[in-house]
């Protein structure tokens, strides 16, 4: 095993992202500050992967797991310290996209992948859900969604598309950032 299991994420690790965002001029029109957006959501949804590939291959057993994703979501979900109104909000953005990734992971874990409908159908729901307001539902929906891209169903990107922009596409961009980090959970390198 690679890591041990205290060393899926940390504090410094997240910090040390914040530090690149607040030391360079962010335009999200900007490829290179779209990318080091995107690594920072990549990053931290490689780090959940690996946690519910170490529950899936018996390295930690349910209660570990999900202490671990307790972890990773308390760094990442917690209050920044930037200044910048603009950086903020983008990081704002990038911590409401992974609020569904750890969702999933936690759902995976406790009860395995959602049975009764396919990736687009929960998303679907979830998109329902949110147009009438009713927010939880609509994650436990995206949640739900989460849990069969972990198991491998694919997400098609495309269903984001038809969406009136919201909570569920940010969920949902979280999600994509988890379907890559399942299929190859390799370490965005912090100074890429």
């Amino acid at each position: 095993m690679s890591n041990p299991p205290t060393e899926f994420y940390s504090e410094e690790r997240w910090q040390n992202w914040i530090g690149r965002i607040k030391d360079e001029d962010i335009d999200p029109e900007d490829e290179s500050s779209a990318r080091l957006l995107l690594n920072l959501q990549d990053d931290t949804a490689i780090a959940v992967a690996k946690i519910v590939s170490a529950y899936d291959d018996g390295e930690l057993d349910q209660e570990d797991a999900l202490a671990e994703i307790e972890d990773v979501r308390e760094i990442v979900l917690g209050e920044v310290d930037i200044e910048d109104e603009e950086k903020l909000i983008l990081v704002d953005g990038v911590q409401t996209s992974l609020v569904c990734v750890f969702f999933a992971a936690e759902e995976y874990i406790a009860n395995g992948p959602a049975e009764d409908g396919s990736v687009g159908d929960y998303l679907g729901a979830a998109a329902d859900a949110e147009a009438e307001e009713d927010l939880d539902a609509a994650l436990g929906y995206a949640a739900q969604a989460g849990t069969l891209v972990i198991d491998d169903e694919d997400l098609d990107m495309t269903v984001a598309e038809d969406l009136e922009y919201g909570l569920v596409t940010e969920w949902i961009n979280g999600l994509d950032s988890l379907q890559s980090a399942m299929s190859d959970p390799e370490v965005v390198e912090e100074d890429e």
